[in-house]
């Protein structure tokens, strides 16, 4: 069950690129692969991971994305 917060917007802050600090995103996915070795299947896999990115630039925060994503 999805928990539902109730948070007026007046008390929360813009999140902005740090690139080049727009403040609009659209959803996007990253792509991992994983090789066949690690999967135990016949065929490398492709992982697809959303995440935030700017409308502008194209940037990712950091922020964005998932804690255990290797650099």
């Amino acid at each position: 069950m999805e928990q539902q917060l109730n948070i007026g917007l007046d008390k929360t802050t813009a999140a902005s690129c740090d690139e080049c600090q727009n403040e609009v995103f659209q959803e996007g996915i990253l792509l991992r692969k994983a090789s066949r070795f690690l999967t135990g299947t016949s065929q490398d896999a492709v992982i697809p991971i959303p995440v935030f990115m700017c409308s502008k630039c194209g940037h990712v925060n950091e922020e964005f994305l998932p804690k255990n994503l290797p650099k």
